[in-house]
């Protein structure tokens, strides 16, 4: 009997030890409304590109009406913050319910080592914006989400790290077919988000 209350008492304080160190509150809704914010996005994006009946081809040639390229850019900013608040609002919701505080030491190290990476790559798109060389920014996107992905890991699931790695070759892909920006960029915010959180919901919050 003491022993199987040693036991018990070893699983409660590693539960709570980990509970400490990693950021446990990322609910699996908020990545499937993430793809599914993208795919509309995407959508958008499509037919301000490729217009009405332009067919889905491969463009060899980059947009550079500045008209478009700002409407692209509201679309994607629209995507982020919409992204971030359902994965705020959510977060929170499920941090109360297991009487967990939001803002703790594992959450502050999540922002602090995923905002690196996602803060340089942000940086480095206005700059190919600015320059010019719009048919790399979709990867560029891809790839930095993606290692700001793998960074934070540490402090939450570690499902997020192979979403990171496959966010990661998704955008070295697409940086290999530039002509198929919007259907990578589709695939690895949309995509890859929807299957990302359905497993996360699965696992983490179905029975919760």
């Amino acid at each position: 009997m003491k022993e199987k209350e040693l036991m018990s008492e070893l699983s409660s304080i590693r539960n709570l030890m980990e509970r400490s160190a990693k950021f446990i509150s990322l609910h699996g809704l908020s990545g499937v409304l993430a793809g599914i914010y993208a795919l509309v996005g995407a959508y958008i994006g499509y037919r301000l590109v490729y217009q009405v009946g332009g067919g889905l081809i491969y463009r060899d040639y980059y947009v550079n009406d500045q008209e478009i390229i700002a409407k692209l850019i509201v679309v994607a900013l629209s995507v982020l913050i919409l992204s971030i608040i359902t994965a705020v609002v959510l977060s929170m919701q499920k941090a109360r319910r297991g009487h967990q505080k939001i803002w703790n030491a594992a959450s502050k190290g999540l922002l602090l080592h995923a905002g690196i990476p996602l803060l340089t790559g942000g940086l480095l798109i206005v700059v190919l914006l600015f320059r010019g060389y719009f048919g790399i920014i979709a990867p560029a996107c891809l790839i930095f989400y993606g290692l700001a992905l793998v960074a934070g890991s540490h402090y939450t699931f570690n499902d997020v790290k192979w979403l990171g790695i496959s966010e990661v070759v998704l955008g070295l892909l697409a940086a290999m077919m530039p002509g198929y920006g919007l259907l990578f960029w589709a695939g690895g915010f949309g995509i890859l988000h929807i299957i990302y959180g359905s497993v996360m919901y699965v696992k983490y919050d179905r029975a919760k």
